[in-house]
C-alpha cells in the first residue's frame, strides 16, 4: 500500500488502485466490501464496453483482437515506478500477442486468454496538492495503435438523493440507477460535480465524455471516457478508436474537493 499526504488530505493506493481519498475527515472513495462493486477504481483500455455479442473479437488494423469487457489492461498488475510523500507513479507494460489470463473465465466469459496485437506502455500517476488529486495517464506504444481510454472511479454516497451536475444538466441517482448496466451517457463534457454530503468535482483533459453507473444507492461511478460504446453495435466498436501517435498520449483527471 502506498500512502500520500498533503495538508489535511490523504490518499491510499493499492497496487495502482485508488482505494481512499480523504479530505478532513470525509472519505470520498467507495470502499471494497461495501455493496455495489468489488473495486474502487480501474481503467478501461484498450477498449470500452462489452464484446460478448461480437464473439469477444474486436476489429483492429492487424486483424481481430481477443478482448473482454473494458479491455485486458485491468487484468494486468501495476508496478510502482516512483513515489514521494505526495505523488506516485505506476506502470504496466504489454508485449504484442502476449496472452493475458481473463479473470472472468469461465463464470462470465468463454475466453480464458486475452490478446492484443500491439505493444504498449501505460503509466498512471497520482499527485496530491491542496484540495485536489490529479491523476495522469500516459500511453505510449506502436504508432497508429487503436485504443479507447476510460477511467472508472467509484464514489461513496452518504445522502439518499445526491445530484450529479454537468453544466446545466442535473442528474439524479435514480436516473443513473434506471439506466442500469449500460451506464448513463454524458457527452461532450469535461467537468462534472457530485453534490453529496460533501462535493467533489472531476475535471478532465483528453477524454471528452463521461458515463455514470451504479446499481446500488450507496455508491456511484463517474467515468471519464474517450468513447461511449453503446452508440454502436458491438461488432462496430472499432468506430470509436483513437490512434496512438509517435508522442505519448496524455489524459488527466483532477478530483477537486
Amino acid at each position: 500500500m502506498t500512502y500520500l499526504h498533503f495538508e489535511n488530505s490523504s490518499v491510499a493506493i493499492d497496487l495502482g488502485e485508488l482505494v481512499s481519498f480523504i479530505h478532513g475527515d470525509h472519505e470520498f472513495i467507495h470502499q471494497k466490501g461495501s455493496p455495489g462493486w468489488g473495486s474502487s477504481d480501474t481503467e478501461m483500455f484498450p477498449i470500452i464496453g462489452p464484446v460478448n455479442e461480437a464473439g469477444f473479437r474486436v476489429q483492429v488494423g492487424k486483424g481481430n483482437a481477443i478482448q473482454d469487457q473494458h479491455g485486458h489492461l485491468r487484468q494486468m498488475q501495476y508496478k510502482l515506478v516512483s513515489s514521494t510523500t505526495s505523488s506516485a507513479t505506476y506502470r504496466k507494460e504489454y508485449k504484442a500477442g502476449t496472452a493475458v489470463k481473463n479473470s472472468k473465465f469461465p463464470e462470465k466469459s468463454t475466453e480464458e486468454w486475452l490478446t492484443w496485437p500491439y505493444s504498449f506502455q501505460f503509466e498512471k500517476s497520482f499527485n496530491l496538492t491542496a484540495n485536489q488529486l490529479e491523476i495522469t495517464f500516459k500511453i505510449s506504444g506502436e504508432k497508429d495503435m487503436p485504443f479507447m481510454l476510460g477511467y472508472h472511479p467509484a464514489f461513496k454516497l452518504y445522502l439518499e438523493n445526491p445530484i450529479i451536475v454537468a453544466g446545466e444538466l442535473e442528474i439524479s441517482l435514480n436516473q443513473v440507477l434506471e439506466v442500469g448496466s449500460r451506464a448513463l451517457s454524458v457527452e461532450n463534457c469535461e467537468s462534472i460535480t457530485l453534490k453529496d454530503k460533501k462535493e467533489i468535482s472531476l475535471t478532465t483533459e483528453g477524454f471528452g465524455n463521461f458515463m455514470c453507473w451504479t446499481e446500488v444507492p450507496n455508491m456511484v461511478c463517474i467515468e471519464p471516457i474517450s468513447f461511449y460504446p453503446y452508440t454502436v453495435a458491438q461488432d462496430q466498436l472499432h468506430q470509436g478508436f483513437h490512434l496512438l501517435t509517435e508522442e505519448p498520449q496524455v489524459f488527466k483527471v483532477t478530483l477537486k474537493v
